[in-house]
């Protein structure tokens, strides 16, 4: 079937503690799977969208293990390069509600070897959009070609989360590369604090001035809300309340609610509901995913009245338990 949506990018063996103590004083560790770009399509293939996710393993137990997750979570993983002689990548973190220690093994890794040749796969070609990341245009020269590529290409609508992971390139680096290339995207996610960081900018607008010609541009302001931008037009929707159980992910679910939004015609006011959302699920569990509210429950949600929203989309966020997947 054809892609929706295809995501392209780098997904890691994830190791982490079983129970809430430091790596180093962890009897057990547990295995899953950590990757921006799939964890958006995941949450896609959840929502009911035809999703696929195009990348490198390597020819290793680890990239097996990669592949037959996102399988069964729904992708579409007919696409994804075996690389007979560089590994899979590793993560390792450390979880907590503040944030997460990480530690990456992944220099010289299967998909740091992708490079602009990808951009005329047929998963890229005949999607109806193009999920992109600011984390593959660290990960090696191939890479970064490959990200100008695809958002370059006039004949494709791209999404690029700018995603900014110091521990792989430095500030100065990445700032202005990663303005570059959000500035050739049509759809365009920053988190408010993250666009600070690298740029300077204290508010939402701001980014829209250094942004202007992005068609959707996104800025998520952690518990506070987020707003897109459209032309010379805002839509500004609050975040529901919610007990954060660990944050990693929930930027990865925003986007994945709000494309699927996109992809069903919503506007903008519940493009962004359907992104808050998924996130406010992502952040009550210890994983990087989480199953979506129920069908019948988004579209009542959707529908809420403004001054009703956030007390609604607190209680359905509120009611998810458990750990979810990794």
């Amino acid at each position: 079937m054809t892609p929706q949506v295809t995501c392209v990018g780098e997904t890691m063996l994830l190791l982490t503690a079983t129970e809430p103590v430091p790596l180093d004083r962890a009897p057990l560790l547990s295995m899953g799977i950590a990757g921006a770009e799939s964890n958006v399509a995941c949450a896609l293939a959840a929502l009911g969208h035809r999703a696929a996710w195009l990348s490198s393993v390597g020819d290793d137990p680890f990239g097996r293990v990669v592949v037959r997750s996102l399988r069964e979570r729904g992708v579409d993983v007919s696409g994804v390069r075996i690389d007979p002689d560089r590994p899979t990548a590793l993560f390792a973190k450390d979880p907590s509600p503040t944030g997460s220690a990480v530690h990456y093994y992944r220099a010289g890794s299967a998909a740091s070897a992708l490079g602009p040749e990808l951009a005329g796969h047929p998963h890229v070609r005949a999607a109806g959009i193009v999920h992109l990341s600011g984390v593959t245009p660290a990960l090696s020269p191939g890479c970064d070609a490959l990200t100008e590529s695809l958002l370059a290409d006039p004949s494709l609508t791209v999404s690029f989360d700018v995603n900014h992971r110091p521990r792989l390139w430095r500030r100065r680096e990445a700032a202005p590369r990663l303005l570059e290339l959000a500035r050739l995207a049509d759809i365009v996610f920053v988190g408010r604090d993250e666009a600070e960081e690298l740029w300077g900018t204290a508010t939402a607008r701001d980014v829209r001035s250094l942004l202007p010609d992005v068609d959707r541009l996104v800025v998520k302001d952690a518990e506070h809300g987020a707003t897109e931008f459209h032309g010379g037009g805002e839509e500004y929707v609050p975040a529901p309340s919610v007990e954060v159980v660990e944050p990693v992910g929930a930027g990865d679910a925003f986007a994945a609610g709000y494309l699927a939004g996109r992809l069903r015609g919503l506007d903008g006011r519940r493009r962004l509901r359907l992104g808050h959302l998924c996130a406010g699920r992502v952040l009550r569990v210890v994983g990087d995913l989480a199953d979506p509210p129920p069908a019948r429950e988004v579209e009542e949600l959707l529908e809420v009245p403004d001054d009703r929203w956030t007390d609604h989309a607190s209680a359905a966020v509120a009611a998810v338990r458990g750990e979810g997947h990794e």
